[in-house]
């Protein structure tokens, strides 16, 4: 794939997230990805394969958010790599606070 067919690639990745569409968000990764979480971080970790992401990142971002976002600002390809700078926001519904925080993905 091309670095513009990634992008195209993530921004429809992106999109699908922004929809809810996890179906179609599993359905773009590699089925070998390698899903790696920030250490220390409540979902911490690398997670191989989509239906681990679906089980210790996404379903955990849906039942215990609302509202959860991952809003990319800018997506800079260069390559076959593809960054988003953005921003995370949503509710913890545990405690009803909010988050607003900026992010980077690789």
């Amino acid at each position: 794939m091309t670095g513009t067919g990634n992008l195209e690639t993530i921004q429809a990745l992106y999109e699908a997230f922004g929809r809810g569409d996890i179906p179609a968000v599993l359905a773009t990764l590699d089925p070998q990805v390698e899903w790696t979480e920030a250490e220390g971080g409540p979902y911490g970790g690398t997670f191989h394969g989509p239906d681990a992401v679906l089980q210790h990142v996404f379903m955990k971002l849906g039942t215990e958010w609302e509202g959860f976002t991952a809003t990319p600002r800018e997506l800079v390809s260069s390559g076959d790599t593809v960054v988003m700078l953005g921003e995370y926001t949503g509710t913890y519904r545990a405690t009803g606070k909010s988050l607003r925080s900026p992010v980077a993905h690789a």
